[in-house]
């Protein structure tokens, strides 16, 4: 609480407002409010002025009303009341300059020859309403002229494209060549070339080692996919085979080894059988 007792000591304190200036302010907002209010109040005249005017325009047989250019506040609140009163609100001309606001009832709605004619600051009346129609009729005989141009255009192209796909049939009196191409190629064809002095062309039905017929395979994916199950199972086989053979190699080399150690082994012990019996069983023999 010091620190910030001692910051707040030090700041300076805000200007003080003499009775003068408080009186000029005071008088400011009041004339403010009053300006406000005086706006309110116009607002108010003006709106009932445009509901009296539509009103009577409602009873009445005219198909439209115009009001004087205003600015966008008002012009807002000649549109709310015309939609309110189940009418039609348009504006037209430049913001700010000579924009107006027109009300049309809804069975009189507006052309598209007013809203343009509106939108072009040309005003609306019936020499203008004719006018306007006089345009569009030209306007609907050049589009149509327009439309009828491209369409025979079209057709042109189209049946020129037709005579050069399909040319009319040539007779022979119109075919006159120059010249016999036969004399040309003499030395290839000779002079009486024909259908049968032709050789007809066949392709190759074998390319390299393998008929050509043979390297296409139609057999079925299932087909293909069994096909090298059973190459695999036969690889295996043959290898169990080999395997078996190169045992049965062993076992006989094994077997030829076998008698030669049985006939040294024999021939050890008859060796033995044949000698002499030692002193020491001799002696062991006579003592009893």
């Amino acid at each position: 609480m010091d620190l910030l007792g001692s910051i707040l000591n030090s700041m300076d304190k805000p200007p003080s407002v003499n009775e003068e200036q408080k009186k000029l302010i005071k008088r400011q907002k009041e004339m403010a409010e009053k300006l406000k209010n005086k706006q309110k109040e116009e607002l108010m005249r003006f709106r009932k002025y445009v509901e009296e005017r539509i009103g009577r325009f409602a009873k009445d047989d005219r198909p439209h009303i115009e009001f004087q250019a205003l600015d966008k506040v008002h012009r807002a609140v000649i549109h709310e009341v015309a939609e309110f009163g189940g009418f039609i609100a348009m504006s037209f001309g430049c913001e700010d300059v000579d924009r107006y606001s027109v009300v049309y009832k809804k069975e009189n709605a507006p052309t598209e020859d007013e809203i343009a004619a509106r939108r072009n600051r040309d005003g609306w009346n019936e020499e203008i309403a004719k006018e306007y129609a006089e345009r569009r009729k030209q306007q609907r005989e050049l589009e149509y002229e327009q439309k009828r141009l491209a369409r025979s255009s079209a057709q042109n192209s189209n049946n020129a494209t037709s005579k050069q796909s399909n040319p009319a049939p040539i007779t022979e009196a119109e075919i006159k060549p120059t010249f016999n191409y036969k004399d040309k190629y003499a030395h290839l064809i000779g002079q009486e070339a024909a259908l049968e002095a032709a050789r007809k062309t066949e392709t190759n039905q074998s390319y390299g080692f393998v008929p050509s017929k043979n390297k296409k395979d139609v057999r079925s994916i299932e087909q293909t996919l069994a096909d090298i199950q059973a190459k695999k199972r036969l690889k295996l086989q043959q290898q169990q085979q080999e395997q078996q053979q190169r045992q049965q190699e062993e076992e006989q080399q094994q077997n030829t080894q076998n008698p030669e150690t049985q006939k040294a082994d024999s021939a050890k012990n008859s060796s033995l059988a044949s000698q002499p019996p030692t002193s020491s069983s001799t002696s062991s023999s006579t003592s009893y």
